[in-house]
């Protein structure tokens, strides 16, 4: 009898992550804990005013104290061997440190490498930076007004780096980013039978509040370079160094250990080239570990202006819209041409328009650099549009839900015509997130409340390059290794599952090595929802590598076709029973020696060609949120919280929940009360004690969270990424809450209680008026 080559997986339970036990025990290595013999400290001295040119830096008395090693500044950017000392994603237009001009308060201008941090601090306080102050900007708006100073004088010489073609700077402005697209007639559309919407709504600069900070140790030798980095893209930091210090690629070494949180602003690349300039500079391995604060002077989310201009028939259908969306990029372009573009796309919503007209702007400020941070652009275009989704539904008098529910594209339908067509039926996920909600228990809690719903559909920028290779040991063991980066949001807990699926082994039995650019295939990095799809894809691309190998070994040893034989725990299963991997082994070898290795790529060919077409996959939320008002200070509490999306395949549930439940309560934070303040071209509240995130407190009493399996996603098993859809709706619902509630409307993040009061006395008088 004849046993078939594959079955389908066995039922896998659920188990904790492998990094759950060393987390709460305190033995997780993080980037922050990695030490280096003989490791230098290092400390960065950064500008205090926002635009500046560096007449002199004086670091003599820095040097000549005890124990500190090397200063490193701008005139040493010369002296680098590497073929470039600037870097960028978008644009080339970053020095690694400032070389003649300070662009934003935290522009780092000096860096100390001395034999410990306390003796690295007080060399910072020895040099002396001899600035002349330059004109300045902190907002797009006055960035873009006629006159405003040049942040980049020389934006005509700097290349599109990574993403070629991505990027259209205005040469002899402030903006890094011109982008506009049109399908239909906007202008006919508005000019027919028709109302008209037009709304602008303001978001904030929002720091992404990792639990580490920022960190790097880097190790510079003649001919090498090895970096312990906590960045969430090795590869992209192994290029950018590669080119600072000369040292080819193939011996430029990144390790990732495990990393305190990313959210994208350990994206890219951050304080890594710094630190290995510096390390060059020393001649020896230097760490360095930003503060909180300093981290919140390293990048932010890019605060945005979204003007939309929408029209409906009377059938309540919308025909057109226009959306102008206009980012605040800070000092250097990093991902912001990209986020840019992608607000301007996100804010179609998961809706069929005929007739679309979108704009991206993006511009340079003396502010803190923005990056790219948990689906770029979208909650900045999601709060736009959801919330005039409401303003639209209530002036033609139609219920919100409803409203949506009639403009919604269907699944397979186009929302722009050169994207992929919506992959998932998001009426159905608004309506298993009102379920979430209404399922859940009753809150004890007195006075009047609000409800409010909200979607959101982006379409992540993934680059569909990546490999893995999976090792399958005499013994039954597995050994997986890819460049996917672990910074909480359980990817390697991920990898292992699918490796234990299809190698039929316990989960007990696999293991997932630490990152390693030197011993794992390329990938181009961890964010845009991509580890699961890209990287588990290659993962179970190795491990059919893996199955091919061992049946075909079977057969060749035992007889018969590699169809007649299946792997199991431990052993082949073939028509004359069980043989274990290591009796196999031995009889091909003829000793107890060998193992088997697989290899898996993916890349813009595989499934025929589909991964060409963008996006690989939507990622989509649903929200429906039932709030509480405190109308004596505008304080809002969030009781309630249902939400939906589809993820295709749910590989581990437990995870996959408390990543859109962490996504969500990560946006009450631009919701409520987070926002970077500057006054004076300064940030004024970039400590602990005055940014403002939410705590256990401000959770929602109850959550509901409904997982929808499809089974169509373009990962493995019909898995599509997740993890970010879910940010993006919470703003808009609980603004939507607040009018279905009270009446208000408020057009500006966030909804701090000042605010909210402020916006609640006209709403109060008027009632008050009424009741008279």
């Amino acid at each position: 009898m004849h046993a078939p080559t594959h079955q389908p997986p066995p039922p896998l339970h659920q188990e904790p992550r492998a990094d759950y036990l060393q987390k709460v025990t305190g033995t997780a290595t993080f980037a922050s804990d990695v030490e280096v013999p003989g490791m230098l400290h290092g400390k960065i001295l950064r500008s205090t005013v926002p635009h500046a040119r560096i007449r002199s830096i004086d670091a003599s008395a820095a040097l000549a104290m005890p124990g500190v090693v090397a200063v490193l500044t701008g005139a040493d950017l010369k002296n680098l061997p590497g073929t470039h000392s600037r870097w960028g994603l978008s644009l080339r237009d970053r020095p690694v440190i400032a070389d003649g001009k300070v662009r934003y308060v935290g522009d780092p201008v000096a860096a100390v490498a001395a034999v410990d941090e306390g003796t690295a601090e007080e060399a910072l306080d020895a040099i002396v930076v001899d600035y002349e102050p330059l004109p300045y900007v902190t907002t797009a708006e006055e960035a873009l007004a006629e006159g405003a100073p040049l942040v980049h004088e020389d934006m005509d010489k700097l290349k599109d780096y990574y993403f070629r073609g991505e990027c259209a700077p205005v040469q002899g402005t402030n903006q890094f980013q011109q982008w506009d697209y049109a399908t239909g007639d906007v202008e006919a559309a508005f000019a027919g039978d028709v109302r008209v919407f037009e709304d602008t709504f303001t978001f904030p600069m929002v720091f992404h509040y990792a639990m580490e900070p920022h960190v790097c140790v880097a190790h510079w030798k003649p001919g090498s370079l090895e970096i312990w980095s906590g960045g969430q893209t090795p590869t992209a930091i192994q290029r950018v160094c590669s080119e600072i210090v000369g040292v080819p690629l193939a011996c430029v070494r990144v390790h990732s250990p495990y990393v305190g949180g990313g959210f994208g602003g350990k994206a890219s690349v951050k304080i890594d080239p710094l630190v290995a300039a510096l390390s060059w500079k020393a001649r020896a391995p230097v760490r360095v570990c930003l503060s909180i604060s300093e981290s919140m002077l390293t990048c932010r989310r890019l605060d945005a202006r979204i003007t939309l201009k929408t029209a409906v028939n009377a059938e309540g259908r919308i025909v057109a819209k226009s959306v102008r969306a206009l980012l605040n990029g800070g000092a250097y372009a990093d991902t912001g041409p990209s986020i840019a573009v992608k607000a301007a796309i996100r804010a179609i919503g998961p809706y069929h328009i005929p007739n679309l007209k979108l704009e991206a702007v993006g511009v340079y400020t003396n502010t803190v650099p923005g990056a790219a941070f948990r689906s770029i652009g979208g909650p900045q275009a999601v709060w736009a549009t959801e919330s005039q989704m409401d303003i639209m539904a209530a002036a033609l008098g139609r219920d919100p839900v409803e409203f949506r529910l009639l403009n919604m594209a269907d699944k397979g339908q186009t929302i722009k015509a050169d994207l992929r067509p919506l992959d998932v039926d998001m009426r159905h996920s608004l309506r298993e997130a009102i379920g979430a909600l209404e399922s859940l228990p009753q809150p004890g809690h007195e006075g009047g409340r609000g409800r409010g719903v909200a979607v959101g559909a982006s379409d992540p920028g993934i680059m569909p390059i990546g490999g893995a290779i999976v090792r399958l040991r005499a013994d039954g063991s597995v050994n997986v290794s890819a460049n996917t980066v672990e910074i909480g949001q359980g990817n390697r807990g991920v990898l292992r599952i699918i490796a234990a699926k299809m190698l039929r082994q316990p989960l007990r039995m696999i293991a997932v090595a630490e990152p390693d650019t030197l011993q794992a295939p390329y990938d181009w990095g961890t964010g845009a929802s991509r580890s699961t799809v890209i990287i588990g894809l290659a993962v179970q691309m190795a491990c059919e590598d893996v199955v091919r190998q061992v049946l075909g070994l079977a057969a060749q040893v035992l007889g018969g076709a590699a169809q007649d034989y299946r792997i199991e725990e431990g052993c082949v299963q073939g028509p004359e029973g069980a043989i274990a991997f290591i009796e196999l082994l031995r009889r091909f070898n003829g000793m107890a020696a060998g193992e088997f290795l697989g290899v898996g790529r993916v890349d813009a060919n595989t499934k025929n060609g589909d991964f060409k077409l963008a996006p690989l996959f939507w990622e989509t939320g649903s929200c429906a949120c039932e709030i509480a008002l405190d109308e004596g200070t505008g304080a809002v509490r969030v009781l309630r919280v249902g939400g939906a999306a589809d993820l295709g395949h749910v590989i581990n549930r437990k995870a996959a929940e408390g990543q859109d439940e962490g996504a969500m309560v990560m946006g009450l934070g631009h919701t409520l009360s987070e926002e970077y303040v500057y006054e004076d071209g300064q940030v004024i509240n970039g400590t602990l004690f005055d940014y403002k995130v939410p705590t256990m407190e401000d959770a929602p009493l109850h959550v509901g969270t409904s997982l929808i399996e499809s089974g169509d996603g373009p990962g493995p098993f019909g898995a599509r990424g997740g993890g970010e859809g879910a940010i993006l709706p919470i703003a808009p619902a609980v603004a939507n809450a607040l009018f279905q509630g009270w009446n208000i409307r408020i057009k500006e993040l966030p909804l701090t209680p000042e605010r909210v009061w402020r916006a609640l006395q006209p709403a109060k008088a008027a009632k008050a008026d009424n009741d008279n």
